[in-house]
């Protein structure tokens, strides 16, 4: 996300924290002493993928630290919407491509693979590929990757997303929530619309038209999605 907090900074300060706990209540825990040291709360909150699923958590558990939520390209918050995602993107790689997944999927399954973070890091750049429209040249990002943290946090918010406690959590959330998702992305947009449409009580969604998974990084939708930012920021 730091291009887009660069972006950001041009009509206010922004924070763009790193997480590294192993566990959601150790994140929000992260992120909670993080806010509490800004000196600027309540504040925008803004969370883009598993960061948006976080964030809805967040704001949910400290009302009084969040006066807008702001959702970019979110997680989808009932089961039977994810079991379209990979569908989606293997719909969308080659051949060659689908081949290389499934033997790393194989490589992070195998609990002697020496190397997973490794595989995890080449697995995300075929997802990225797969979850683009047209994306700008030059978007790879060089981050580290710790497989430890992404199957030890993924699988609780597989396991809040199953039993419905995901969604309900989010009648807990008292300020104004934007969701903004592409119409590209294989997160189906109905899969944050719906469910969020019958907790949350001051909720609008915006659907980007020609737009993947990461809408800075798309030429059609990259200005306007940045404005939309903004404008919910001022």
């Amino acid at each position: 996300m730091a291009p887009v907090a660069n972006e950001l900074s041009s009509v206010g300060g922004v924070l763009e924290p790193l997480q590294t706990a192993d566990s959601i209540e150790g994140q929000i825990k992260e992120l909670g002493n993080l806010l509490e040291r800004s000196g600027n709360l309540p504040l925008s909150l803004i969370g883009f993928s598993w960061g948006a699923l976080l964030a809805f958590i967040f704001a949910a558990r400290f009302p009084s630290y969040v006066k807008k939520l702001i959702l970019i390209s979110s997680g989808v918050f009932e089961e039977k919407y994810a079991e379209r995602i990979m569908d989606a993107r293997l719909s969308r790689l080659t051949g060659g491509e689908r081949i290389e997944l499934n033997a790393l999927i194989d490589i992070l399954n195998d609990p002697a693979s020496p190397d997973k973070d490794s595989g995890l890091a080449r697995l995300g750049r075929l997802m990225s590929k797969a979850d683009a429209y047209r994306p700008l040249p030059g978007g790879d990002e060089n981050l580290e990757v710790r497989y430890n943290i992404y199957q030890s946090v993924w699988r609780e918010a597989q396991d809040l997303r199953r039993s419905g406690r995901l969604l309900e959590i989010g009648r807990e959330i008292r300020c104004p929530v934007v969701a903004i998702h592409g119409d590209h992305d294989p997160h189906p947009p109905d899969g944050v619309k719906i469910p969020l449409s019958g907790v949350l009580r001051d909720f609008r969604f915006i659907l980007l038209k020609k737009c993947g998974h990461r809408p800075w990084l798309e030429q059609e939708a990259r200005e306007s999605f940045l404005k939309i930012l903004k404008n919910e920021l001022i």
